[in-house]
């Protein structure tokens, strides 16, 4: 059978969730094959639990009257908020089965499900932001840093989606300490309410307060910080062949780049050779820039926060206001614009990248751009 184009909802009047239109997907059909903890899961494996999750949420009258939109990502949410379980799933030297880090993984693989798909970028991500943020509501009133936490969720995710989300995930399961984590539940949705950020981002008295509450401790998001940037860098990100190069030549034209496929071209590097150099090269021309105070481009892929922190990093150490533009092109559109270049990245390289792959936040720069093509 061919899995359908689009991923449908239950809908009014009966709320029947479809299952057999479902069953279709590989990735839905691996959970029936992952086994769970019983004291957190004694309801069995993953596949019925997913199952006893949606079956909750589907009679929640707090989902029924969502908007279309928030319903639609609330939905395929609890559809994928474990679907990284059986990558991620080990038994312990103690017998107990354990499935750490599966909400980031998680939220990786639900990123490019739904783009193969086709489904709306806004929904796509707040889909990613709950999945990567699905448990916190069972434990955030218990964290030091709750506040912090709490207001990166409204920027991703939405804060009493979240709270949706974690409601369907305990109440879709058999486990002793239920009733204790609904309370915490409970006890999250209150926190956000008194932190602002319930049903809206948490707001900043700037957007260089919110970078640096982010990037600094004992920062408070209402007391404004003192500006001290210095010098304006935009830093690109994107999938190869998702259009950066057009958009920096036509968008700053008159603007210094330090370009990662340039140095490429000028080293003699293939794209598939280890890139230790070139980024060296562009580090060091990057700081040329900066300490003259020069504007400048910083024009590479940039797809995980953990290739994007070293950079952003060096960018805050020269007291740079940091702009990040995010180019995003269609599943069918990303691979053609990328045989079309006179430089392609081999499709082995890009299917790497699509497994790491991360849309930057508003936690991770002063602005963050999002230029998505439909």
């Amino acid at each position: 059978m061919v899995a359908p184009a689009r991923i449908d909802l239950p809908e009014a009047p009966d709320y029947r969730v479809p299952w057999d239109a479902l069953q279709v997907f590989p990735w839905l059909r691996a959970l029936e094959a992952c086994p769970q903890d019983p004291i957190h899961h004694a309801e069995g494996n993953v596949w019925i639990h997913t199952r006893m999750v949606l079956e909750t949420l589907a009679a929640m009258p707090a989902w029924r009257n969502l908007p279309d939109p928030q319903r639609r990502a609330v939905y395929l949410a609890c559809l994928l908020h474990d679907v990284a379980k059986p990558a991620t799933t080990r038994t312990e030297d103690d017998g107990r089965i354990t499935a750490k880090g599966h909400s980031r993984r998680g939220e990786l693989m639900a990123r490019r499900i739904l783009w193969e798909l086709g489904e709306p970028f806004a929904i796509r991500e707040l889909v990613c932001g709950l999945i990567r943020h699905h448990q916190v509501p069972f434990f955030l009133i218990e964290r030091d840093d709750a506040r912090r936490l709490a207001a990166e969720i409204s920027l991703v995710a939405q804060c009493h989606l979240l709270a949706l989300v974690a409601e369907a995930d305990i109440r879709g399961r058999i486990c002793r300490d239920l009733q204790r984590i609904v309370d915490n539940i409970d006890l999250y949705r209150e926190y956000c309410r008194d932190e602002g950020c319930l049903d809206s981002p948490r707001a900043f008295a700037s957007p260089h307060t919110r970078y640096t509450f982010f990037h600094s401790e004992g920062r408070h998001p209402d007391i404004e910080a003192w500006d001290d940037t210095k010098v304006s860098v935009v830093v690109m990100s994107g999938l190869p062949g998702s259009g950066k190069d057009t958009y920096v030549r036509t968008h700053f034209a008159d603007w210094p780049v330090v370009s990662l496929d340039g140095l490429r071209d000028e080293l003699d590097i293939d794209p598939t050779d280890n890139q230790g150099q070139v980024i060296q090269a562009a580090r060091e021309r990057a700081k040329e820039h900066l300490r003259r105070g020069e504007r400048f481009v910083w024009n590479a892929t940039n797809i995980s926060r953990r290739f994007r922190a070293p950079l952003l990093s060096l960018l805050a150490d020269y007291h740079a206001r940091i702009t990040v533009v995010y180019i995003e092109a269609p599943n069918d559109v990303l691979w053609s614009q990328n045989r079309a270049r006179e430089a392609a990245v081999p499709d082995k390289n890009i299917h790497a990248m699509l497994d790491r792959w991360e849309v930057p936040d508003m936690t991770e720069a002063h602005e963050v751009r999002y230029v998505v093509a439909r």
